[in-house]
């Protein structure tokens, strides 16, 4: 597999997908055409004109998979894909009405590069549960894409004493996930992302890196460059109480 999972799509000051254009630019070396996958926002027309945009100076042919009549059959000719950012709950609803989990999975264990950004993100995960979203829709199931093992949460947010009360923390309610789940979190930070290359596994981005969440273990700092492999080996076991 061929994966690169961003937290986010824009970073402070920078425009769209700009912060990670040299790695996007990597991984879909040779590609001339691809799928975006614009569910996750209801203006799909707009949300894929911008995506066009953004990737136009690499030279890339943007489809929306909305456009077709098929989307899986769509999918199933892609020479990458990219899924955004949005709702993950709206996401998700539309890629199972759409056949597009099975479409998706598929295409991808066949070697097809996959882009997610935020929701686009979450969906390669085996379920829905670490997302930051309100469940604005409901969806068949929360089984997400699994092109992972394990879980992320993109848009990590560290505690902020200073601030006062602001309620549950992000890592607080990752900790409440583990408490119910177990397998690994990464908790990916603004301007950061994951890199998948058949086995190997790295964590990329800017200096703040990503935190690794584990069952009864206290939470570890990741550091950009850092081999995170081992996690592709991981057995998750949902619905499983500590």
């Amino acid at each position: 597999m061929r994966l690169l999972l961003l937290s986010n799509s824009t970073a402070p000051r920078r425009g769209y997908l700009d912060h990670a254009r040299e790695e996007i630019d990597a991984l879909l070396d040779g590609v001339r055409r691809l799928v975006f996958v614009p569910y996750a926002l209801a203006d799909r027309d707009g949300y894929t004109a911008q995506v066009a945009k953004a990737l136009e100076p690499l030279g890339l042919e943007v489809t929306g998979a909305h456009t077709a009549a098929d989307p899986a059959g769509l999918i199933g000719g892609a020479e990458a894909v990219f899924v955004g950012g949005g709702n993950s709950f709206r996401l998700l609803k539309a890629l199972h009405e759409h056949g597009l989990v099975r479409a998706i999975r598929e295409r991808v264990a066949a070697g097809v590069p996959y882009i997610g950004s935020s929701a686009g993100t979450n969906m390669a995960c085996p379920t829905l549960r670490t997302t930051n979203d309100m469940p604005i829709v409901q969806p068949p199931s929360f089984e997400a894409l699994g092109l992972l093992p394990f879980q992320i949460n993109p848009h990590y947010l560290d505690p902020r004493p200073d601030l006062g009360h602001m309620g549950e923390t992000r890592a607080a309610r990752l900790e409440q996930f583990l408490e119910e789940n177990d397998v690994p979190v990464v908790g990916l930070r603004e301007g950061t992302w994951l890199r998948r290359d058949a086995d190997r596994l790295t964590l990329g981005g800017i200096a703040a890196g990503a935190v690794l969440f584990r069952r009864g273990v206290a939470p570890a700092e990741l550091s950009p460059g850092a081999d995170l492999s081992p996690l592709l080996d991981e057995r998750p076991r949902f619905d499983s109480p500590a």
